[in-house]
């Protein structure tokens, strides 16, 4: 199976969304940065409480979050994005752009049912729709984070290409119940990301990344033992 085109579109235009942020971000003054930083934390604490809400099981979402964020200690993915971030003069900012924007641009119900419905029935609209609003965002991220935002359009030509091509097999993700606690633990990761922005304590976010991946193994078992 072939990558529907509004995949490559979506990769794009977070690629030149990132590419036009960086050249403002050149002109913006440390001080304007800073309430910047503050306006995005704000935002992104929102989108992620709204995201929570969406929850059907917060025991699922508890062992799915408590699973990941073991796996991600063990991996030390956060430590492995920001050594990625050599390729910046500062590891540390390109960890937490990288992580902040791969998890705004992948976590949510626009890119699982965007993508399957995209792989099963050749409709890429929600995916469009989500490209125009990765554009905007891009800008505003790779203002502040630079390069590592740009990069993630890698990650997002990477991971909803493989969405697509395995859609077939993952459409029980568009199911009301699996979708409410992914997006409802995604929700969370992402308000992890606005506590770190406005720097009220440093959560190495990356390393909850897996718990992405736990919360529908969880959420099928713990149907299993309730039925």
């Amino acid at each position: 199976m072939k990558i529907h085109s509004s995949v490559i579109v979506n990769s794009l235009t977070v690629a030149v969304g990132s590419s036009i942020g960086m050249l403002l971000g050149k002109s913006i003054p440390d001080r304007l940065r800073k309430v910047l930083f503050q306006a995005v934390g704000l935002t992104t604490v929102g989108i992620g409480i709204k995201m929570s809400l969406d929850t059907s099981n917060f025991i699922v979402v508890l062992i799915s979050l408590a699973l990941g964020v073991i796996v991600g200690e063990l991996l030390k993915i956060e430590e492995k994005i920001a050594s990625i971030g050599r390729i910046s003069r500062d590891s540390n900012r390109f960890s937490k752009g990288f992580v902040t924007a791969t998890t705004l641009f992948l976590v949510g119900p626009m890119t699982i049912v965007g993508s399957v419905r995209a792989g099963l029935i050749k409709d890429g609209t929600l995916i469009y729709i989500k490209s125009v609003l990765d554009f905007i965002s891009s800008i505003i991220l790779a203002s502040l984070y630079g390069i590592s935002v740009l990069t993630a359009s890698l990650v997002v030509l990477l991971v909803q290409g493989l969405l697509v091509i395995f859609s077939s097999q993952l459409v029980f993700l568009t199911d009301k119940a699996y979708l409410a606690n992914f997006t409802g633990v995604g929700g969370l990761i992402v308000v992890a990301i606005g506590i770190r922005l406005l720097e009220i304590q440093d959560i190495r976010v990356g390393n909850f990344l897996p718990a992405l991946i736990f919360t529908p193994v969880v959420d099928f078992f713990t149907r299993m033992i309730t039925k």
